[in-house]
């Protein structure tokens, strides 16, 4: 098995409760707001500005919800990947929910195959690669999943290059859903795979990175701030 550090999905969870409901307090303080001004003054308008305020709540309650729950099956599927990421041989480290440069890295493993930082998605529609884009039932994504891997991994090395380390950190895109119907693939420098092609993604005898080293790499993540 291999050494975890870390709780996946944590930063997921708290994102959505603060960008989910955020929304909702404020709502509340101004629906609290127009019905003192209906009580104090017995102003019409204060109660047609409450009613509109009630409304505005249920409007917002639900659309909170809505965020809480995307953010929520996030972290699920960050949790179903650092599951078969503890599979990995003992050699390997897992850092879940790892702050590298101020953002938070769904996961960056670190072994003798090398330094890899994986943005996991967990996406029920189909996902596919045509003319050099992703795809997401047929359609093109809000937010770039390639540019987004891309970043990550440049904000792990530049993590890892605070410290005196100048390595490769690869970019994994993985689908906690495995609704990637190419099941591996690489493009623009990133490797895309579903979930459970991971362990096969690991499992491999190259050795970039000597003993020694990977000692001093797995020391550094330990020890980042």
């Amino acid at each position: 098995m291999a050494t975890v550090h870390g709780i996946p999905g944590e930063w997921a969870r708290v994102r959505g409760v603060i960008f989910g409901l955020w929304p909702l307090f404020l709502t509340v303080f101004l629906l609290g707001f127009f019905i003192a001004i209906a009580i104090l003054l017995s102003s019409a308008i204060g109660a047609i500005l409450s009613l509109l305020a009630l409304l505005f709540l249920w409007f917002m309650l639900l659309k909170g919800l809505r965020h809480v729950e995307r953010f929520y099956k996030g972290a699920r599927g960050e949790e179903k990947v650092a599951g078969i990421l503890e599979g990995l041989p003992p050699h390997y480290h897992i850092f879940n929910d790892f702050d590298a440069m101020g953002h938070h890295i769904d996961h960056v493993v670190v072994g003798p195959a090398g330094v890899f930082s994986i943005e996991t998605k967990f996406w029920s529609e189909r996902v596919s690669i045509e003319d050099g884009h992703i795809l997401v039932g047929g359609r093109l994504p809000s937010r770039p999943p390639l540019k987004q891997t891309r970043r990550e991994a440049q904000f792990v090395r530049q993590e890892l290059e605070k410290s005196g380390w100048k390595g490769k950190v690869t970019p994994v895109l993985a689908f906690a859903s495995d609704t990637f119907d190419a099941h591996v693939a690489e493009l623009q420098g990133v490797v895309i795979l579903n979930s459970n092609e991971l362990k096969g993604c690991f499992s491999t005898q190259r050795v970039i990175i000597d003993p020694v080293e990977l000692e001093r790499v797995i020391s550094l993540l330990e020890n980042s701030k």
